[in-house]
């Protein structure tokens, strides 16, 4: 990992490095990717049979078998111990109220000039959620994309998720089950974003896909935008901590190496204004890593994108949070709320010393797909607002008209739009014939 300090001389230099760390490795996937889209969208199910059978390990027979029964769902359902039944359903009602508190009102606007205007907010049809398999199972990732789908009023939700040998992880299943989502398919990678997008023999087609995954499903939802919306396009998970020197290394390390665990190109940084404390938790994540059960992936992290940063105080840890703009940050001073007061980028935040990340990914109830990359600059994590669309509407009577349309054909003249202007001008004079009239 890299050891910086603000003090030293190249410094600038050093966290220029950490600023164009290039972790996202979807634009060396774009050819292959290209490949499968257009193999789903000439072939359709035979497609997905196909590279289900050479990536997935299992030859599904049809189709149909890609599908996920209700009696799996059952099945599933029963194999879970009910301690674990109960902290999915923490969980999934933590995340729901806190979106439901999300749900916007309409607007209506009477004005006195006659003139009314307002805006309707309305779910999307249909969506898809990628849930990742691979390295783990992900069964908040299900809660975290579905509910807030549930609660915007999406009338269709599909979920893609894919299937080692055609089985899916029992929780992951549980969890769909829990969100109110019966469509469940046996599908990953490009193939699946894919299917979901121009639509297969079998699987119908969404209006948006969302839901993080690897590099193929990252690049594959870049080239089906415009086609479908998309969440975002997500890239390695990352976290930075800003800690003074109060606090327990051991605790700052387990969270830096949370992040680490996830993927080995997953970013961890610590920024503080404690020499000790830095030394100390640099110590900490080295006795952690003997016994993590990911610790080859957590290391490879640390080893090649960790940091630790020497600040001279908080008001410069902030300013250098504000340049990373990261998708977590955890604030673990005395004032956490002071000092988020000062930060202008996250994708989301953690105040205190007792609100590890960790929290957040499951049972919080914020949303934990968020903005990666330094995309948290312009961009924020999945709300209800991704399942909603917004209609604006304007109303005007004869006076409204009147008052307002003279000035919209002057604009009209200007930009020399001559049918714009008289679509305005013919209603404003209440002498002229109408069409009735002259038939």
């Amino acid at each position: 990992m890299k050891r910086l300090s603000t003090t030293e001389p190249g410094f600038e230099a050093g966290f220029t490095a950490i600023l164009e760390d290039g972790r996202d490795t979807t634009t060396r996937v774009d050819a292959a990717v290209s490949a499968i889209i257009a193999a789903v969208r000439e072939e359709g199910d035979a497609a997905l049979l196909r590279y289900t059978a050479r990536w997935d390990g299992w030859a599904p027979a049809t189709a149909q078998d890609l599908r996920v029964t209700a009696a799996e769902v059952e099945a599933a359902l029963a194999s879970i111990p009910a301690d674990l039944l109960a902290a999915l359903d923490v969980a999934a009602a933590r995340i729901e109220a806190f979106h439901r508190a999300q749900l916007p009102t309409d607007l209506d606007l009477n004005g006195a000039d006659g003139v009314a205007v307002g805006m309707r907010w309305g779910p999307l049809d249909a969506v898809g959620l990628y849930v990742p398999g691979g390295k783990a199972a992900y069964p908040s990732s299900v809660l975290m994309n579905a509910l807030p789908a549930r609660v915007a009023g999406v009338g269709r939700i599909a979920i893609a998720v894919p299937a080692t040998e055609g089985a899916i992880n029992p929780l992951v299943l549980a969890a769909a089950h829990r969100a109110g989502v019966s469509e469940i398919w046996r599908v990953g990678g490009a193939q699946a974003v894919a299917a979901l997008a121009w639509g297969t023999q079998s699987i119908a087609p969404v209006d948006r896909i969302v839901g993080p995954g690897n590099a193929y499903v990252a690049e594959a939802k870049r080239q089906v935008f415009g086609r479908v919306g998309i969440d975002s396009i997500a890239g390695p998970s990352e976290v930075v901590i800003l800690a003074d020197a109060d606090n327990n290394p051991d605790h700052v390390a387990l969270d830096l190496l949370a992040q680490a665990e996830h993927d080995e190109a997953a970013q961890s940084i610590l920024i503080t204004d404690s020499a000790a404390l830095a030394d100390a938790v640099a110590a900490s994540v080295a006795r952690e890593l003997r016994t993590l059960p990911r610790a080859g992936i957590a290391g490879e992290s640390w080893r090649d994108h960790g940091a630790v940063i020497l600040v001279r105080d908080m008001e410069e840890a902030a300013a250098l949070t504000n340049r990373l703009a990261p998708e977590h940050l955890q604030i673990m001073v005395a004032d956490p709320r002071a000092l988020f007061a000062k930060i202008r980028h996250a994708g989301a935040a953690f105040l205190g010393r007792h609100t590890p990340e960790a929290i957040g990914d499951y049972v919080a109830g914020p949303n934990h797909v968020l903005p990666t990359g330094r995309t948290s600059r312009f961009a924020s994590g999945l709300s209800v607002f991704d399942f909603l669309k917004r209609t604006t509407w304007v109303e005007c009577s004869e006076a409204g008209l009147a008052a307002i349309g003279p000035a919209a054909v002057a604009l009209a003249q200007a930009e020399g739009l001559g049918a714009h202007g008289l679509s305005v001008s013919t209603r404003l004079h209440s002498n002229a014939p109408s069409i009735m009239a002259k038939t």
